[in-house]
């Protein structure tokens, strides 16, 4: 009877601190397979990038596009929505008090949802039934149980998001007046997004699984891809909230600082959520069917992401600054030489924010028509997103790990597995630099993204490109030494790091500081806004594009 109580008291322990271990098993099983899913897309991508090279020739029966399909939905879909859902439920569990069983439930069943689609999709690509690439454009035609298994991982994103709307409302019901706690509020903007960003795609979906059984003859083709980068689009600033929130909340924290402003950073939040969806546009600036006027108005509001982005960068380097005042840092730059640099769990982010100035620049390059119409369908493309997700939202993903695996499996990291993440940190990043220098160099050069080695008859603009593709094969090496090691870095948090308590590192705010508006918790407003400008965006060019489409295309397969 004694132990029964003791159990019941640990529990209700766990539960107040937010260290239920029902919710750390969920949180755990979500990233364990995150870096299951990290590692198999890299070998993947380690031999693409060689076989690009023209240095490794893939067997017929998993070819260059069955490897680039894989990789795409892999990396871009799967490891980053497991890990975001994994990393936010942890952390409603952490500052809420814990999950309400009902939202564990919904957790589970999302990840089952997930697994299903999951496995649909990969026994498509690998019988080469679906060799569509990550953004399945029509009319090129895939299995329609490929299609069916896109349904199942957006109705697994769905639950998740409602799960967390849940769990957030009923702490704002039990605590009126006051603020959601900060990362919480993050999440309440990441799962808005996820939810609402993935009503285009999955709306494409339903149109192309008739099409594939063959039930219908033809496809839109505009409306289709106009409906895939409404999602597309949304997804890169998913990732990006994602990262800033430990970027704000977490990093200052982690170098001994404390929260710049949570008012700004609340703003920060509404901002990315508003402004985020008219924007897709700017990823078919060379489609026909699209009015040059609603490409710059998606263009523009594209660019607007910028403000917030600006906000961010003030917001950092000014908590930078202020901590290593406190530490004694005299000058301009004294502050700087106060940072933890042997701190994996500060190096890794702020690499990737230093890395997100040099993504941001390529983005706005991109938006420009007459840039775009040059590097659209080079490698520059290819060079640009791998930069701004392979380091910016990947190395804080990175970072964030170094802190949560073992806060969640309680265990510690220590030194070695540190100074291990700083050695697994720099060889990311220098692959990195090696694999998107050399492919945006390519691309200005004209080569070709979406496609296997080729010399086009060795022709000599083709083999001027031989340098770079080699250069390019280096840093895919050196990056999948790096997947390997941070498999085997979270793997070894997760169930064999000595036993012990990791904190979970929430920043708290500056003493005397403003108070945070009420009218920042204010989200059925900001919904609303948010569909407004959405409806602003969409409804004309797809009422257009609806209405005056061509006939339609019948299905094709290019291999």
């Amino acid at each position: 009877m004694e132990l029964v109580e003791k159990r019941n008291l640990s529990k209700k322990i766990n539960y107040v601190a937010g260290f239920h271990q029902d919710d750390a098993r969920l949180s755990l099983t979500y990233l364990a397979v995150a870096f299951l899913v990290l590692l198999i897309g890299g070998f993947l991508g380690l031999f693409q990038g060689l076989n690009r090279a023209g240095l490794l020739e893939l067997p017929s029966w998993f070819d260059y596009y069955q490897t680039l399909t894989a990789h795409g939905i892999l990396l871009l879909l799967v490891f980053t929505t497991l890990f975001t859902v994994g990393y936010f439920y942890a952390a409603l569990s952490h500052t809420l008090g814990s999950l309400l069983p009902k939202v564990r439930k919904m957790g589970w069943i999302a990840f089952g949802m997930m697994m299903i689609g999951v496995a649909f999709v990969a026994t498509t690509i690998v019988i080469g039934d679906a060799s569509v690439l990550y953004t399945f454009y029509p009319p090129m035609q895939a299995s329609p149980w490929f299609y069916i298994g896109l349904v199942f991982v957006v109705l697994g994103i769905w639950i998740a998001a409602f799960g967390a709307f849940i769990n957030i409302a009923n702490w704002r019901k039990n605590h009126r007046g006051k603020h959601t706690p900060l990362l919480a509020f993050f999440a309440t903007g990441v799962f808005v997004l996820l939810f609402f960003g993935s009503i285009g795609v999955t709306v494409e979906v339903f149109m192309l699984i008739p099409w594939a059984f063959g039930w219908t003859e033809t496809v839109n083709v505009m409306l289709s891809r106009t409906l895939f980068w409404s999602f597309g689009h949304t997804l890169v600033n998913i990732w990006y909230l994602t990262a800033i929130s430990a970027w704000y909340v977490v990093v200052p924290k982690v170098i001994g600082g404390k929260l710049f402003s949570d008012g700004l950073t609340r703003l920060v939040v509404i901002l990315l959520v508003i402004l985020n969806i008219p924007g897709g546009f700017h990823h078919q600036i060379i489609d026909p069917g699209i009015t040059e006027t609603w490409k710059f108005i998606h263009v523009f509001m594209s660019l607007s992401i910028a403000f917030p982005s600006l906000m961010t960068a003030f917001a950092m380097f000014a908590a930078f600054e202020r901590t290593g005042r406190k530490k004694g840092a005299k000058g301009l730059l004294g502050w700087f030489k106060k940072l933890p640099w042997g701190d994996v769990r500060f190096l890794a982010p702020f690499i990737a924010m230093v890395a997100f100035i040099f993504g941001g620049a390529g983005g706005i390059a991109q938006t420009n028509n007459q840039l775009n119409q040059v590097v659209h369908n080079t490698l520059w493309v290819t060079g640009h997103f791998h930069l701004t997700v392979g380091v910016t939202v990947v190395l804080t993903f990175f970072g964030i790990a170094y802190w949560l695996i073992p806060h969640l499996s309680k265990r510690e990291l220590t030194p070695r597995i540190n100074r291990l993440g700083i050695y697994q940190t720099i060889i990311w990043t220098v692959g990195m630099i090696f694999m998107s220098g050399s492919m945006h160099w390519v691309g200005l050069l004209g080569a070709p993204r979406r496609s296997s080695f080729s010399t086009y008859g060795d022709q000599a603009t083709a083999l001027s490109w031989d340098p770079y593709l080699f250069l390019l094969a280096i840093g895919g090496t050196l990056l999948i030494i790096g997947v390997i090691l941070m498999f085997y870095i979270a793997i070894h948090l997760m169930f064999f790091a000595p036993k012990g308590e990791t904190e979970f590192p929430i920043a708290e705010a500056e003493e005397n500081v403003m108070p945070t508006p009420k009218w920042t918790e204010r989200w059925g407003l900001w919904i609303v806004m948010f569909l407004a400008i959405v409806a602003m965006g969409y409804v004309v060019p797809l009422m257009d594009i609806i209405v005056n489409a061509p006939p339609g295309s019948p299905p094709f397969r290019t291999w």
